[in-house]
Parts: C-alpha cells; sequence; structure tokens
C-alpha cells in the first residue's frame, strides 16, 4: 500500500526550470556563448552538469564564468521574489491527496530559495516533510535526499511513489527503491525515461497511479 508521494519541486511543481534557464541563456548570450534547450535539458538538467562546467565545455574561461553566474544567480533570486507559476493541475491534485496519503518534498534547492517560490501559493503546508539541498550532503541523483525523506517519514521504499520532472530525479529515486512517476516539461521532455513505473502528461496522472495501488476514489 502506498502511504505518501513525495514530490520534486522545480520543473514538476513550479515552472521555475523555465526562468532559471531563461536568465541562463540570456546571461550566457552577453558572453557571447548560445544554448539552446535541448543542450541544457540533457546537460543540465538530465546529467546534473553544474553551470560552471557546462560554461567552460562552451568555452567561457572560469575568471569570467564566475562573475556571470554570480550575477545569474542574484538575478534568479530577484525573479522568484515575484510569483512563479504552478505546473499544470498542481494545485489541484496536492490539495486532492491532502488526507488522503502523506506527502513529501524533495528537492534539490536551498530551503530559502523553496521558502521564497512558494510563499504566495501556500502549498507547503501540504507537505509533511521537506528536504533540500541543505539536508543532505550529496544531491541527486544519489539517492541520499530520497532516503531521508523516508527516514523521516518512517516508512519503506515500497510504501511510497516519488514524482520527477528529469532522468537525475528518476535515478535518485530509483536508486533508494522507489517507484518513480516521471513528468516531463518542456525541457526535460528530451531525455530518456526507462526506469519509470511510469510516465504522464501533467501530475493528475499520480491520483490514477494511487487508485490502482490502493483502491482509492476521486
Amino acid at each position: 500500500m502506498i502511504k505518501a508521494v513525495l514530490w520534486d519541486n522545480d520543473g514538476l511543481l513550479l515552472d521555475s526550470e523555465a526562468l532559471f534557464f531563461d536568465l541562463t541563456k540570456s546571461f550566457f548570450a552577453g558572453a557571447g556563448l548560445a544554448i539552446d534547450d535541448a543542450y541544457w535539458g540533457i546537460e543540465y538538467l538530465g546529467n546534473a552538469k553544474r553551470s560552471a562546467q557546462i560554461a567552460r565545455e562552451l568555452g567561457l574561461p572560469d575568471e569570467v564564468a564566475g562573475p556571470l553566474l554570480d550575477r545569474r544567480n542574484e538575478a534568479f533570486v530577484e525573479r522568484i521574489r515575484h510569483t512563479v507559476p504552478l505546473m499544470p493541475k498542481v494545485r489541484e491534485t496536492v490539495e486532492s491527496l491532502s488526507g488522503v496519503v502523506r506527502q513529501g518534498l524533495v528537492t534539490g534547492s536551498p530551503r530559502d530559495k523553496v521558502e521564497l517560490m512558494h510563499g504566495p501559493d501556500g502549498l507547503l503546508g501540504h507537505f509533511e516533510v521537506i528536504v533540500t539541498d541543505d539536508d543532505v550532503s550529496i544531491s541527486k541523483p544519489h539517492p541520499e535526499p530520497y532516503l531521508k525523506a523516508l527516514d523521516l517519514l518512517g516508512i519503506t521504499a515500497a510504501e511510497c511513489l516519488a514524482v520527477e520532472d528529469s532522468r537525475r530525479g528518476l535515478d535518485a529515486a530509483h536508486a533508494a527503491g522507489i517507484d518513480c512517476i516521471v513528468v516531463p516539461n518542456a525541457l526535460t521532455r528530451v531525455q530518456s525515461f526507462e526506469k519509470a513505473y511510469a510516465v504522464e502528461a501533467d501530475v493528475s496522472g499520480v491520483i490514477r497511479h494511487l487508485q490502482a495501488r490502493n483502491g482509492l476514489s476521486r
């Protein structure tokens, strides 16, 4: 029986990955570098390469990339002080599952950014546990974030489902022994998801799988 759903955040619940990429693309263009959606989706969101590594591979010297990425990061923080759009059907799905199964958030973002992004939407109150980058020593695709969430909830991997938008997150959940539903977004749909329990067009598909596993009704 599934007792909990563990949600990724960026690119799954919030459209923050698109905002971050748009800023990155703009700052890179200012330095004479061109980067397209597919490259970013595979290398950054799929293969977990850092922005500095990508800049280096594209030919930008570290002494130029460092300050540029600092300015990009500052611009991103300023952007998320304003409303960050929810992805399709997120609010109704998360709210409909409250009181039906336990819910947690497992994200590679630091806690201050998570709280800043979700400040206006009120979704964080639906999550019993929130595991951020501040709470682990190794980020996704390592399984530590999911193992931490399981420990906090006091449940086994077989008793929960993970929901991710990228192969990086899928690999983390899979390594923790958790069945993972993938909901690709416009940037991550170029990736492959062979390890996925299922691939859905939007997060509402999670409800159908819970119905199948637990006999839930809407």
